[in-house]
């Protein structure tokens, strides 16, 4: 194959160019030749010499046909005029093994490329070149209606090959979904991987994953002069039915938690957001045998903050720290030398160092009658 300027097409180009794999990023060559990025891919994939050969568009060495020649050479000395019926010479069988390893080489570099790919989307150029091809949406959009087109990004279920094919993750919804075409689902999911998705999107704080169709669906009408006061009135009372509905957020939400915009925390979950089964107006109950099921998986808090667990879970240890500090009268706190602080305990109670002196004897009289009458029942 070439290009329009003449030039060959390299293996990647043309391997990238294919049908069904427009996910696939161009790795570059430099990326590949580092032998640091290939580390374990030699154990994985059969060929692995003349796969990566055959990727980097290296030809490879003449030291076999060398030695082919060499063994014609012996051949033709040996048998001379004389040759069986059914005899071919060494270059004709050389010609049949070619042909049938190229497909094995092929397949071979296939595998190589996917595994090499995936590696390279998790880079930093590699996750440059995904996030262009991202905002020009060529993974295409979230099947879930109320996710309203969201744009989806190719992942994997499994890092090993041939476990699962490749799925597109929604970070509206949180879920992944099939391809829509047939021509993605020969694609294998562990060239994508289970990093890249959820690296991506802690890369990019910053990116925009609400719906790209919320606004067109509902577009600003300006209000007429005659019907100023009614449409005003109207307005309100759609907004107040859609806050009953999708519930009204919390004040004093955070922008960002820990690194990421909180505005990007599942904007397609919550109230009103989620699919209701009804009959007649009438919402199926959930102990119905056609109710709905799993609903907890589309729920999302009203207070953002809840979803902060390393401020809960510091909270929590700072309130246990105060807990101990203000302790009750009669309480004992562990000193740092693990002796129990005898300020608080009554002299002549069992718990005083006096009062263990006194009772000691008295302990071991005890046990010794125990022993004693024990003996007796057994008839000793």
């Amino acid at each position: 194959m070439s290009s329009s300027e003449g030039a060959p097409e390299s293996w990647i180009s043309s391997f990238c160019s294919l049908m069904g794999h427009e996910f696939f990023a161009e790795v570059s060559e430099d990326f590949i030749e580092d032998d640091f990025n290939l580390t374990g891919l030699q154990s994985q994939v059969p060929m692995y010499k003349k796969a990566l050969e055959m990727i980097l568009d290296v030809e490879p060495e003449d030291e076999d046909e060398d030695s082919e020649e060499e063994e014609e050479e012996e051949e033709d000395e040996i048998l001379g005029d004389e040759r069986p019926p059914g005899y071919r010479r060494a270059g004709d069988r050389r010609h049949t093994r070619v042909a049938s390893d190229l497909s094995v080489i092929e397949s071979s570099a296939e595998l190589l490329y996917g595994l090499i790919h995936q590696r390279y989307i998790t880079s930093r150029p590699g996750i440059q070149q995904m996030l262009e091809k991202y905002e020009m949406q060529h993974f295409g959009f979230c099947p879930r209606a109320n996710c309203n087109g969201c744009k989806v990004l190719p992942v994997g279920r499994s890092d090993t090959p041939g476990q699962d094919t490749v799925k597109l993750f929604c970070p509206s919804c949180q879920d992944i979904y099939t391809p829509p075409n047939s021509r993605f689902h020969s694609v294998d999911g562990a060239f994508f991987g289970t990093t890249f998705g959820c690296l991506f999107f802690m890369t990019f704080p910053d990116l925009d994953v609400s719906p790209r169709l919320e606004n067109s669906l509902s577009p600003p009408s300006p209000p007429n002069r005659n019907q100023s006061r009614s449409s005003s009135l109207t307005s309100q009372g759609a907004l107040t039915q859609q806050s009953s509905v999708t519930g009204s957020s919390a004040p004093n939400q955070p922008t960002e938690i820990n690194g990421v915009r909180t505005v990007n925390f599942c904007p397609s979950l919550g109230p009103g957001k989620i699919y209701e089964q009804r009959i007649y107006g009438f919402r199926v109950s959930e102990l119905s045998r056609a109710g709905p099921r799993m609903r907890w998986l589309r729920m999302k808090p009203t207070d953002i903050t809840e979803l902060d667990e390393s401020t809960i879970y510091h909270n929590s240890v700072r309130q246990r720290q105060m807990n101990r500090r203000h302790l009750q009268p009669g309480e004992t706190e562990a000193g740092n030398d693990g002796d129990t602080d005898m300020t608080n305990v009554p002299t002549g109670s069992s718990q005083s160092p006096g009062g263990r002196r006194k009772l000691a004897p008295m302990r071991r009289r005890k046990q010794g009658t125990t022993n004693a009458d024990q003996m007796s029942i057994n008839g000793g």
